[in-house]
């Protein structure tokens, strides 16, 4: 049988990479592991055993290792596995794969089926579940890896508070037949955003369409009440949210607005979301392969 390649998230290093490399490779001998050393090397790695014909490669990590390793694969035939380490794992949470059991993942890995997705891109940068612009983005960008390493979700929690006290931008989405405007917006491949939170409901990850979200207001209190709402399940249906689908958009401003996509900053608007249907293989558990995830 052919070695995966297994990738390993860029934010493990010494003692616990090597640890962690030792674990994964125990789970199989055709498991072949990489640890990369910095942004941009996941992609490259991907990129080139695509080129050589690699037929499945593994990213083990969490949203942003998974976008690296996405961005290397996009256009080839190669299959994506998923080793789910990072503090969300929303990707791995959509396709059904058993957060928290790594044996159990490379079951999957090995013996699950094989199913095309869509695959997204905002300008020239592929994503597969989430893009934010706005009041996500300056989250993710005020951040940082060791603030998420110590109190894991918590650490966005703090952040938000903080950016919300400032001056929201004035966004402008051109998309599903329509000119909108809003606070900030969020753009979805699938239903989740943080974990377990649906929020696109009628999303699928190979319908063909992007998922757009738009709160108009960015006070404390509009977003307590956006957050209480989507836990409830009922945001929209808030006077101020608007959410269509489209397969097509565009987002602009005014001033610099950050991007992120899967967790990671991209960089200010203008942004041109557009869908490559179906174009991604991803492994998934076998009950899943039945419906769209």
């Amino acid at each position: 049988m052919p070695p995966i390649l297994v990738i390993i998230n860029p934010s493990a290093r010494g003692d616990r990479a090597r640890a962690l490399c030792r674990k994964i490779e125990a789970l199989s001998a055709r498991a072949y592991v990489r640890i990369t050393n910095g942004p941009g090397e996941a992609r490259a790695l991907a990129e080139q055993a695509a080129a050589e014909g690699c037929e499945r490669i593994v990213a083990a990590g969490g949203d942003g290792t998974i976008n690296e390793v996405v961005n290397g694969l996009a256009g080839s035939k190669t299959a994506l596995g998923l080793l789910p380490l990072g503090t969300m794992n929303v990707f791995a949470t959509e396709l059904g794969l058993p957060i928290g059991n790594l044996r159990k993942c490379w079951e999957v890995v090995e013996h699950g089926l094989i199913k095309p997705v869509d695959l997204l891109r905002a300008n020239d940068r592929h994503f597969v579940q989430l893009a934010g612009i706005g009041f996500d983005a300056q989250i993710v960008a005020a951040t940082s890896v060791d603030f998420k390493k110590t109190l894991g979700p918590l650490s966005y929690i703090l952040s938000a508070t903080h950016i919300a006290s400032n001056k929201p931008p004035n966004l402008t989405v051109r998309g599903g037949g329509a000119t909108r405007q809003g606070s900030f917006v969020l753009i979805g491949n699938g239903r989740f955003y943080g974990g377990p939170f649906v929020l696109f409901k009628e999303a699928r990850v190979d319908d063909g369409m992007l998922d757009v979200l738009i709160f108009k207001n960015l006070g404390y209190l509009d977003i307590v009440r956006y957050l209480q709402a989507i836990v409830l399940g009922n945001h929209t249906a808030l006077s101020d949210v608007e959410y269509f689908q489209t397969a097509q958009a565009r987002v602009t401003s005014t001033g610099p607005v950050p991007v992120e996509v899967d967790g990671d900053v991209i960089g200010t608007l203008p942004v041109t979301f557009k869908v490559i249907p179906r174009s991604l293989r991803v492994l998934v558990p076998r009950a899943n392969s039945s419906r769209s995830p």
